[in-house]
């Protein structure tokens, strides 16, 4: 191994993973620590109650009886026995957190047993334990939990007995909603063709993925259930004396407010703290198990991507005052704990008004998040713009205010998303979702916007258009909503559309008519297209320029009849050679050795090194710049001028 080569291999050897733990992200969350904090204190003392110095909290001393808050012997103050109040608080919030959390586990285990059952088998099924569960919604659940202890007796066996029974309904309804959507899952339908059973599906498909649902469910309502408990001692069906919970000593003590508030005052502040530190747990615990916050901390993505305040300071190249959009220098990054993902890195092109810019490049190039970053949809956290300028008509996107930049969202420039099934809104009609977006940027009224969209509608050869403006996405095919994903971009004639793989789910006679629609919109209202797609035939067919992007960077550009005929990167050519040629079949298909690197380990130097076939020791030495060959024409390579 040479000089040059031992830096690249020590940069590229695999590291640990940096990604934040459940700790890192839960303490993100100052509210969740907070309630962690009174929660843990809480239960740490009531389970240490056998082995604190306490005194016995039946024990009474009449002389004491009523004693105030910091009374010698009696540090929160004595009864109206003169029973010791932090004895009694301790051991009082032991008995009621255990009967709590023993209510809510039975609660959850056949709550969620009825509805796994239920969602997973549905008809008859479904039906009856369904239609059990709606007798138990139909009565008031505090007035169902007295009349269950009423009829069994007063006592904490029957109050948890009662308590747990009201509370059954909401797992089961919650748990049922979830699987009648997981037993639909492509992944369901593959493991009953792999031979699996109804248990094992059961268990190993559906139940993982109810899980964080049940967890969710179990720790929002804990609080309220050790409420409930509370509520039925203090009416004295639960605890019975001389055993005493939160709620017993409540209801003794509501006759002595006015005489010694102290002994109501504490048992109810007491139970205060422990509901709000059991909803804030059960808030963080939520978003632990929430995938799409794993990846960043415990935010929400923002409307708009952040941006650095010095990204324009650092952006070096001056942009194209005649261009419709120019970007400069765009680097926009995920930062994931200690580690920083290059998603985008240095990328530059312009775009002028009715021209066809492809961006080509296998998954995980950086297109789409180059695409994404120009109107900020990147979300943030953990996405972050460190470096550029996205100018439209001379105007610094990344300096916008929140407000301009969305008059500017799908009105000047639309988008065309590459998964239609996760961007339509399902619960809407995709007529309706047209004609929102024509309302909101033309003001138009519900009728006329209604009728712009099923005209949009019918010019993407969406059949029966009229009718069809009553569907909901998921009553149309795969190529259907694509379609209509194509209409809501067009619907304000935009000057730009972003087409990130549009024509993906669509055969090949509707991607052609698809293709024809852009061209004529490109030559009727010379609108500008930038067009993310893996398909070099339509790159060829449709674009005037191509944009070549590997590892988060531009590697090549140029026209591309220029580029397809004389490819100057490496990469480039590899890629070409992997499309099949129509009427050659004894040409061989290159596929291309290895796997893009990670882009939180990029090699140094040229970051197709280790894939390539023309690879010399001076590619490894040091990062290579995009290099001019001609006006329009670039290539990151330092053998381009040998090609």
């Amino acid at each position: 191994m040479t000089a040059a080569e031992a830096p690249a291999v020590a940069e590229t050897a695999p590291r640990p993973s940096q990604r934040p733990g459940w700790w890192a992200r839960l303490r993100r969350n100052h509210l969740a620590v907070l309630g962690l904090a009174i929660l843990a204190a809480i239960v740490l003392t009531a389970v240490a109650a056998p082995i604190l110095p306490l005194p016995d909290p039946n024990a009474t001393d009449l002389p004491a009886r009523l004693a105030a808050p910091f009374t010698p012997g009696h540090l929160l103050g004595a009864d109206q026995l003169g029973r010791d109040m932090l004895s009694r608080i301790v051991w009082g919030t032991r008995v009621s957190l255990a009967v709590g959390a023993a209510a809510a586990l039975a609660a959850a285990l056949v709550g969620s047993l009825i509805g796994i059952v239920a969602g997973f088998y549905g008809r008859w099924v479904d039906t009856v334990l369904m239609r059990a569960i709606d007798m138990l919604m139909a009565f008031p659940y505090l007035l169902l939990a007295l009349a269950i202890v009423a009829a069994l007796g007063p006592g904490l066996l029957n109050a948890l007995f009662a308590i747990s029974i009201v509370n059954v309904p909401f797992f089961a309804r919650s748990v049922r909603g979830v699987t009648l959507g997981l037993v639909r899952r492509d992944y369901v339908d593959a493991a009953r063709l792999g031979g699996q059973g109804d248990l094992s599906i059961l268990t190993g498909e559906i139940l993982p993925n109810l899980l964080p649902v049940i967890v969710i469910t179990l720790s929002t309502t804990l609080g309220w259930m050790i409420l409930e408990t509370a509520g039925l001692s203090f009416l004295g069906l639960g605890a019975q004396p001389p055993q005493a919970d939160l709620g017993s000593m409540l209801g003794e003590a509501r006759s002595l407010v006015l005489v010694a508030p102290h002994v109501a005052l504490i048992p109810g502040l007491v139970i205060l703290l422990l509901v709000i530190g059991i909803n804030l747990v059960g808030d963080g615990i939520r978003d632990l198990l929430d995938p799409r916050l794993r990846s960043g901390g415990l935010v929400r993505p923002g409307a708009a991507t952040e941006v650095a305040p010095d990204a324009g300071s650092l952006a070096g190249d001056p942009p194209d005052p005649a261009a419709l959009l120019s970007v400069r220098n765009l680097s926009t990054h995920f930062l994931l704990g200690g580690e920083r993902y290059k998603a985008a890195d240095d990328v530059s092109f312009d775009l002028a008004p009715g021209e066809c810019l492809g961006i080509v490049g296998e998954s995980g190039s950086g297109k789409s998040v180059t695409a994404l970053s120009i109107l900020g949809l990147v979300p943030t956290p953990p996405g972050r713009i460190v470096k550029g300028h996205i100018r439209y008509r001379g105007r610094d996107l990344l300096c916008l205010p929140l407000s301009e930049l969305q008059e500017l969202r799908g009105n000047r420039i639309a988008c065309i998303f590459q998964d239609p099934l996760g961007t339509l809104n399902p619960l809407m009609t995709v007529g309706e979702q047209i004609a929102e977006t024509i309302r909101r940027h033309q003001g138009k009224g519900r009728a006329d916007a209604m009728a712009r969209a099923i005209e949009l509608m019918d010019r993407v050869r969406i059949p029966d258009a009229a009718g069809r403006a009553a569907s909901y996405p998921h009553e149309l095919s795969g190529g259907q909503r694509q379609r209509i994903g194509i209409a809501m971009a067009l619907a304000n004639d935009p000057d730009i559309i972003i087409a990130d793989e549009p024509t993906t789910a669509l055969d090949v006679t509707i991607q052609a008519e698809v293709l024809d629609l852009l061209r004529d919109l490109r030559r009727e209202r010379d609108t500008a297209l930038l067009f993310i797609t893996h398909d070099f035939g339509v790159v060829s067919d449709l674009c005037d320029r191509v944009m070549v992007m590997y590892a988060g960077r531009v590697v090549e550009t140029g026209p591309v009849a220029e580029v397809l005929r004389d490819p100057r990167h490496p990469y480039t050519r590899r890629l070409l050679s992997c499309v099949p040629v129509l009427g050659r079949p004894e040409r061989a298909l290159d596929a291309i050795p290895g796997l893009p690197p990670a882009v939180n380990r990029l090699p140094r130097g040229c970051h197709f090194a280790d894939r390539c076939d023309r690879v010399i020791d001076r590619c490894r030495a040091a990062d290579v710049e995009l290099d001019p060959l001609a006006p329009g024409r670039a290539s990151r390579c330092i053998r381009a001028r040998e090609a």
